[in-house]
């Protein structure tokens, strides 16, 4: 173990630097060279776009978008829709087929004509309905699909800005950076390059955005125009078929009531008949 005498006797002898009466100040590191540029490449100072018109055109299409969505999700319901009211007209055509085979109405003639106009109903409500679907699906649910087959492009011409976009903030911070440079030969030249190479990319990227911006909103405004007569027409539809049906059940209420039995009358009825159905010895329980 060293002592501070010992330590004293080394310096003494040469085997140790002897301390600096004026000690040297301390070198400083050197600032690391991304802390020494003002920007990076791509990142440009000047902002090129106002704050204003990126905030028209992120509303604009913000709208595009909403209305992409509904029309997408207004489609999918109307198709669900008219494939549920197929579904409920084949089924009631079914039913009364299924009627018709009972074998009751091979016992009760009047059994067999009551089946026998329900079935003729289900029939005639089944053809309409039909009508009614193919309808909606003619003039709403093609139209709906061929409005939405229009925002895959404008989507993509929105993309097309956005590129526009990049690489002209990339070249104007290209141009950025050269102009803080000394003005040295070399580096006029790499400038007046740079600023040759911005100019088409600035053209390009300004008329991509003000195409966008002016035809966005008559877009959207568009469509007021466009679905009108597709809505009139689900309304016709609809209007059509629920006047065909009150005149197709009204038939039929005349051809099934009986003069003087309401509706309380038939309930005790049946609920006569089922207390002597549960009254026989096979279905008693044990």
């Amino acid at each position: 173990m060293l002592t501070e005498g010992s330590l004293w006797v080394q310096r003494r002898a040469g085997c140790l630097p002897q301390p600096s009466l004026h000690p040297q100040p301390i070198a400083r590191q050197a600032e690391p060279v991304s802390h020494r540029i003002p920007f990076k490449i791509g990142q440009p100072k000047k902002q090129i776009v106002p704050k204003t018109v990126e905030r028209d055109f992120e509303r604009e299409y913000g709208k595009l978008q909403q209305l992409e969505e509904q029309t997408k999700r207004l489609q999918k319901d109307l198709k669900k829709s008219t494939d549920a009211d197929l579904a409920m007209s084949k089924s009631a055509v079914k039913i009364s087929l299924d009627l018709l085979s009972n074998p009751l109405c091979e016992q009760d003639q009047d059994f067999l004509n009551m089946v026998t106009a329900l079935d003729t109903a289900m029939k005639r409500m089944d053809a309409f309905n039909q009508e009614k679907v193919n309808q909606i699906q003619k003039t709403v649910i093609e139209p709906l699909k061929k409005f939405g087959s229009v925002f895959p492009s404008l989507n993509m011409a929105v993309k097309r800005r956005e590129q526009a976009l990049q690489d002209y903030r990339r070249l104007q911070a290209k141009v950025e950076k050269y102009e803080e440079k000394e003005k040295t030969g070399p580096v006029l030249a790499k400038l007046h390059q740079a600023r040759e190479e911005l100019r088409p990319v600035r053209d390009d990227f300004e008329a991509k955005n003000k195409q966008l911006l002016d035809e966005m909103p008559r877009f959207y405004n568009s469509r007021l125009d466009y679905f009108q007569p597709s809505f009139e027409s689900l309304i016709r539809a609809q209007v059509v078929y629920y006047s065909e049906m009150h005149k197709i059940f009204g038939d039929l209420t005349q051809q099934l009531d009986q003069p003087g039995h309401t509706d309380e009358q038939r309930e005790r009825e049946n609920e006569a008949r089922l207390s002597e159905l549960r009254a026989l010895s096979i279905v008693a329980d044990d």
